[in-house]
């Protein structure tokens, strides 16, 4: 019998970094119990840290009463332990994007996971296809792409594996919406639609500065007055990370052929360590 969303009470987190953290926010947010599992006991903490900074902001902008962050907190336990989401009834991967790594964490919880619950991946570029072969019920795999960051975009990305069943698709979408965001849904195909469309279009921004058609300033505002997005594509890129950005690019440009080539410039960004926001330097620099 394919579960339902009344049947989710306990949520697993397996990785406590920008994404994993962010998942397990909004679902404490939304009244679920979660379990957030990372390797290390430091990176743990730091997924605390930033939900605490990330509570605090909503608070400041009364979005929400100090005694509710606090309970959302209360709803939050941090883990090293994979056996500890034994007992979550839906568990979202949000690792390292790795198709390798995803495969063995999925290995895993196949094992440790009780037999009717639903196992979803962040992954934004990966097959779930793939990573769903690694276990024994692909039917029960399915791709849950959140949007960074988190506690703020609302869109999430259903993605449906060869092998997924329809109930669980009908469940990730209804799990979702419960979260107060919007769902669409793709095939599994790479990139999916958000980083199939929008990896080629930061790839162009850059070879299009890194040519002179423009001052970054300028590509980044034609974008914003000209098409009504909320960021250029080299504000975008600073903002995910540039080595995001290149990893992606690269396994679309892998799968997909030579129009994902990624632009020179991106890849000796990468290779400089300017990675944008988190290192305090990108195309732009921040404080």
């Amino acid at each position: 019998m394919t579960p339902g969303l009344n049947s989710i009470d306990r949520v697993g987190v397996v990785g406590a970094g920008t994404m994993g953290s962010g998942i397990a926010q909004v679902a404490a947010t939304s009244g679920y119990d979660v379990v957030m599992r990372d390797i290390e006991e430091t990176y743990v903490e730091n997924g605390f840290e930033t939900i605490a900074e990330s509570l605090e902001r909503l608070v400041r902008s009364d979005t929400l009463t100090d005694s509710e962050a606090a309970a959302i907190e209360d709803r939050i336990v941090g883990t090293t332990e994979l056996d500890d989401l034994s007992d979550c009834d839906l568990i979202v991967e949000a690792a390292l994007e790795e198709i390798d790594v995803k495969r063995d964490i999925f290995s895993d919880l196949d094992d440790i996971a009780a037999d009717d619950a639903v196992l979803a991946t962040n992954t934004s570029t990966l097959s779930i296809t793939t990573i769903a072969a690694a276990t024994e019920r692909p039917e029960s795999v399915v791709g849950l792409h959140f949007m960074n960051p988190v506690p703020v975009m609302k869109g999430v990305e259903v993605v449906r594996g060869e092998k997924t069943d329809d109930g669980i698709v009908e469940m990730a979408h209804a799990f979702a919406e419960d979260l107060d965001k919007e769902t669409w849904e793709s095939d599994d195909k790479p990139g999916f639609v958000a980083n199939r469309i929008l990896m080629p279009w930061i790839n162009e921004g850059v070879r299009a500065y890194d040519e002179g058609v423009a001052s970054k300033a300028d590509i980044d505002s034609g974008m914003k007055l000209g098409t009504n997005v909320p960021m250029g594509p080299l504000e975008l890129a600073d903002h995910i990370g540039l080595d995001i950005c290149l990893h992606a690019t690269e396994t679309l440009h892998e799968e997909l052929g030579d129009r994902y080539t990624p632009a020179y410039l991106l890849k000796r960004k990468v290779e400089a360590g300017d990675l944008g926001k988190k290192t305090g330097q990108g195309f732009y620099s921040y404080e």
